[in-house]
């Protein structure tokens, strides 16, 4: 700091004072009034922070924690440092030294690899424990300066769920932790022995779940190795590596879960599911799915987390554009016929249906479905789980569903004939029936449906619109920059449409809020096929998929790579992310 080397709140203020930040009047004021029990739980910067001041020379910036922390890293000629928990070893930075030594100093290890160690700071000037840390761990160490509340804030969260962890380790019972091998799983399916309502196993996997909710994951899963466990979350998409954890303390997680979840913990040779309702940090209920399945090394246990603000999205916040939104509302408006809506697992298809049936669940009208298994409940619908075990499967379901009155049936899935043809004697007998196919695009699933044993005439008669959607990660509005298009890359992703490329687009910067990704979130495109009365035609015994296809783009068909281009257009996202989920298919 060009003038002190203290990180006193006086000596703070008196520089921030002559370089016309803060006013002397205010300054002297804080200075006074500060109580001795801030001075000593509180950074000279928090004080400071917490009033909320503006900067004397650009009266348009407040004086935050963070801009302060920016400012003092600037002073000090210190590199600033962000914390991306995602990207740090934890069990590495905690194994160096103590919470009580690193709460006593204000620093935390956040870097932890063979050439060096990098440590965090609040203070740029207090470096009395460097010297002993070097001799701890033989390695050069680099200091990096963060904002104090949150060091203190990861700080307590890292140690204390690394506390959990060797709490639980020195639980166990002395059995290897290579037990969980595949003569193992076969033959006894053991896990291990650390008692999943151990206080210390509760901690972890409270812990897990917080983070997930806070770190906007859509997944958590939990995979057994043979001596480590691997936790990875999904984000907007993309797995991330979070933690490992030993394989007993791996095991004794997925019970706890399972017990949370009201699966059978004894049973660990079968697939199970199962969900759970908790709340996230916030205060908002969240429900997640849970799925088990045998691996070599023991079960390995995902979790479904399911926004809770799925159901208030309205059509534009799922990616429809204004055309696309006026199609759908037409389709699902219709008193009786079919809907279907098709994509890959993890396209956005149940988000869109249940959007649809919130839409649509008014009093007057009765809503059903049967779905396997119910993804998120909500009290408008009538919500039936398909149950193998007693014979309760999807067509089963419908015929159930029929007997109840209903003016809308939502089918999770048209898997097989059986349940395809209740499907469309619902349709028939004058309901709205709205369901979901594994199909690469809207034409497509005509085929499918006369694959499993539809005949056509009645795929006709019932079939009002199919839907082909995929998600596209979008860029973040806080880096995203303009920049010339790559004409041929533009001409790969429209090809073979004549569609003018527009001037420039935005590309992917990378910065804090979207963790150096340049992408925060997803959103939907889409391809709507509504059955006009020139398809209607050519669904007959001469089906043809490409003269179909040609005939649905000459009635405003727009393709998933078109629709991709439009959101380019728009600067929501670039043309790599949408070849990746819809590459050009079409040859005229």
């Amino acid at each position: 700091m060009a003038n002190t080397k203290s990180c006193s709140l006086e000596d703070i203020l008196a520089l921030l004072v002559g370089q016309k930040i803060v006013e002397q009047d205010k300054a002297s004021m804080i200075s006074t009034l500060v109580s001795l029990q801030d001075r000593k739980n509180l950074h000279p910067l928090e004080i400071i922070a917490k009033r909320q001041w503006s900067n004397v020379s650009r009266p348009d910036e407040v004086l935050t924690l963070d801009v302060l922390t920016d400012w003092l890293a600037e002073q000090s000629g210190m590199e600033r440092y962000h914390f991306d928990p995602l990207k740090m070893d934890v069990g590495a930075c905690t194994s160096i030294i103590s919470y009580a030594y690193a709460s006593r100093f204000g620093i935390l290890p956040v870097k932890v690899i063979d050439t060096e160690v990098v440590i965090a700071v609040s203070d740029p000037f207090k470096f009395e424990w460097k010297d002993e840390i070097g001799r701890i761990v033989n390695r050069p160490i680099n200091t990096v300066l963060a904002n104090p509340e949150e060091l203190k804030a990861y700080a307590l969260e890292f140690y204390s769920i690394s506390r959990a962890m060797d709490g639980a380790g020195a639980n166990q019972s002395g059995t290897p932790s290579t037990l969980q091998n595949l003569e193992q799983l076969i033959e006894l399916g053991n896990v291990g022995s650390v008692d999943a309502d151990d206080q210390h196993i509760v901690s972890i996997v409270d812990w897990l779940m917080q983070y997930a909710f806070t770190q906007r994951a859509s997944d958590i899963h939990i995979e057994p190795r043979r001596e480590q466990g691997n936790v990875r979350f999904r984000i907007d998409g993309v797995m991330h590596q979070v933690y490992e954890i030993p394989a007993n303390i791996t095991a004794a997680v997925i019970s706890r879960i399972k017990i949370m979840g009201r699966l059978d913990v004894a049973e660990k040779r079968r697939p199970q599911d199962g969900r759970i309702k908790t709340l996230t940090p916030a205060g908002v209920e969240v429900e997640l799915r849970l799925s088990s399945m045998p691996t070599a090394f023991g079960e390995k246990l995902v979790l479904r987390i399911f926004d809770p603000e799925v159901l208030v999205k309205n059509f534009a916040a799922l990616g429809l554009e204004k055309k696309e939104g006026e199609i759908w509302n037409h389709m699902i408006e219709q008193p009786h016929g079919i809907i279907l809506v098709t994509g890959p697992t993890g396209s956005g298809k149940t988000t869109t249906l249940y959007t649809s049936l919130k839409h649509l669940a008014r009093p007057e009208v009765n809503v059903c479905t049967i779905e396997d298994p119910i993804e998120l409940v909500e009290p408008r619908f009538n919500q039936m789980q398909v149950q193998h075990n007693i014979d309760l499967d999807f067509a089963s379901g419908v015929k159930t569903l029929l007997r109840q009155d209903p003016d809308i049936i939502m089918v999770g899935e048209i898997r097989d004939q059986e349940t395809a043809e209740m499907a469309v004697q619902a349709a028939l007998t004058g309901h709205l029936v709205l369901s979901t196919l594994h199909t690469n695009d809207a034409p497509s699933a005509i085929a499918r449906l006369a694959e499993i044993g539809v005949p056509p005439y009645l795929i006709s008669a019932t079939l009002i619109g199919v839907v082909a959607q995929r998600l596209i990660r979008t860029l973040c509005p806080h880096c995203k920059q303009s920049h010339e298009i790559n004409q041929q890359n533009w001409d790969a992703l429209i090809k073979p449409w004549k569609t003018s490329a527009p001037e420039r687009i935005s590309q992917a910067e990378g910065c804090l809020e979207c963790r150096q990704t340049g992408f925060k979130g997803r959103v939907g495109i889409y391809e709507m096929m509504p059955i006009s009365e020139p398809l209607k035609h050519e669904i007959n015994h001469d089906f043809d998929l490409a003269r179909f296809r040609k005939v649905a783009i000459k009635q405003g068909m727009k393709p998933l790579n078109l629709a991709g281009a439009q959101k380019i257009a728009k600067g929501v996202t670039t043309i790599e992310e949408v070849l990746k989920v819809a590459p050009p298919r079409y040859d005229g």
